[in-house]
């Protein structure tokens, strides 16, 4: 039987929160910053201003950053104190004085920022733009320069707990006890059968559906020749039987009390005559669990009849390693397999034989 397993499902979701700030640095007479010098601490910069949770500032090169680069200006965003590891992009832009509409110079990221090194600059070119584009553009107005920067930080991952997956729970199957109610309770009926003289009723469909040999019987080729009306006489079963075949057609399973050795042979014995498989498999399971000195014979006779093979084995293989083979032989059982069927007890002999051998 294959071991029941319990497949589930649970979801976590990782999130990045954004802070995101522009900053608007405004550079009046612009034209009294020119000389400074084009060298490392040739620069203005801006107010501190925070984002997420980190210092930064721009700096404004009014010469260049280096003599290099005498005919540009330089702009930089720079992450300040003691902050490392710091995950960030800008877009430092220039605002048109006539329009109030900026556009971008220089884009950087999203990448690391650390303080302590020279990541902490961006863009990483020293030239920004150049001078004569600025100071006969729009962007230059009133001798006032306005640059917008705009910093957007990526704060760390944040997974959420796992939690399971909603799910509904699928409802065990009814079907069964379903169909079993309609016999319990006796209603809507339309075919009854006589066993041994008493009456057992039923619905056509539902033993249609089990058995292909009452399909036959109540809708089939079959119908006139074993029935009148809507009553079937059935020979050579007991009552009992016939009513433990009804019983297991509706429900599936045998009564929960102990039937019997003799009474499960007489059921696989129906159950081969309706081509009933499962029940026949049932009633196999059972007769071999039951197997010993006094049944191995009889049962091995009955298994050879109604083409058990699996039960039939189960004979052959019990003979083989039974350590109480004269007490086997001795029974009822075998005495009438030697007389009905010699070849089954030669067959179990030698299949014995071999094994001993072995």
């Amino acid at each position: 039987m294959e071991a029941s397993k319990t497949v589930s499902t649970s979801t976590s979701t990782c999130t990045r929160e954004v802070d995101q700030v522009t900053h608007v640095f405004h550079i009046l007479d612009y034209s009294k910053h020119r000389g400074m010098g084009n060298n490392l601490n040739s620069y203005i910069r801006s107010q501190i201003f925070a984002v997420g949770g980190h210092d930064w500032a721009i700096r404004f090169y009014p010469d260049g950053y280096h003599k290099r680069y005498k005919d540009y200006i330089s702009v930089y965003l720079v992450l300040l104190w003691q902050s490392n590891n710091v995950m960030a992009s800008c877009d430092l832009r220039l605002v048109n004085q006539i329009t109030g509409l900026s556009s971008s110079v220089h884009k950087t990221g999203p990448r690391i920022f650390s303080s302590h090194d020279s990541t902490a600059f961006a863009p990483d070119a020293p030239a920004f733009k150049r001078r004569n584009e600025i100071e006969n553009s729009a962007y230059l107005r009133d001798d006032r320069l306005t640059i917008e920067c705009i910093v957007t930080v990526i704060q760390k991952p944040q997974v959420t707990e796992a939690r399971p997956f909603p799910k509904i729970d699928m409802p065990p199957s009814d079907m069964v006890e379903q169909v079993g109610r309609l016999l319990d309770e006796k209603e809507g009926f339309d075919v009854s059968f006589s066993v041994g003289g008493e009456t057992v009723e039923a619905h056509r469909f539902v033993l249609a559906m089990r058995s292909p040999v009452f399909k036959a019987e109540l809708y089939g080729a079959m119908r006139e020749i074993r029935s009148t009306g809507q009553h079937i006489t059935i020979e050579d079963m007991q009552p009992a039987v016939f009513r433990a075949l009804i019983r297991f057609i509706y429900n599936d399973s045998l009564p929960p009390n102990d039937l019997g050795t003799e009474m499960i042979r007489l059921l696989l014995v129906a159950a081969d005559r309706y081509a009933m498989e499962r029940l026949k498999m049932v009633c196999q399971s059972i007769l071999c669990e039951d197997l010993n000195t006094d049944t191995v014979a009889t049962t091995l006779a009955l298994a050879d009849q109604h083409s058990c093979g699996k039960l039939k084995d189960a004979c052959f293989e019990f003979i083989e390693i039974s350590d109480a083979m004269d007490a086997v032989v001795a029974t009822q059982g075998f005495q009438d397999l030697m007389v009905t069927c010699p070849s089954l007890v030669v067959e179990a002999l030698e299949k014995r034989r071999k094994f001993r051998k072995a």
